[in-house]
């Protein structure tokens, strides 16, 4: 059957699917329910936009090495297509920026000085 493992899934997502799937099991939680662990900050723009980027970068380096898996047999077609779709969306979010900076920067230097 092909929709073994529903069964599996936990409130949580998809977490709770089995190792053999090639899915892994969420990291428990520890210490106080309402600690959380945060980073400072960046202040400047071009430090977030930096992270941006390679975050998105490594969302699509994922995807192709997932489909590469995927075509190999190593890979489920749902993680292939999870993976896919990831990436998919980080590329619009990423022409979407690119887009609005191009449209500011047009913007700006059409302003008389």
């Amino acid at each position: 059957m092909m929709l073994d493992g529903v069964g599996k899934v936990s409130p949580y997502g998809l977490g709770g699917l089995n190792d053999a799937q090639g899915l892994t099991q969420p990291a428990p939680v520890t210490g106080t329910p309402n600690a959380v662990t945060t980073e400072p900050l960046p202040t400047d723009f071009g430090t977030v936009l930096g992270r941006m980027t390679l975050e998105a970068i490594s969302t699509l380096k994922q995807g192709e090495q997932t489909a590469v898996l995927g075509v190999r047999g190593q890979a489920t077609t749902q993680q292939v297509v999870e993976a896919v779709m990831a990436s998919e969306q980080t590329l619009q979010a990423g022409i979407a920026i690119r887009d609005k900076v191009v449209s500011a920067y047009l913007e700006i230097s059409r302003m008389t000085i």
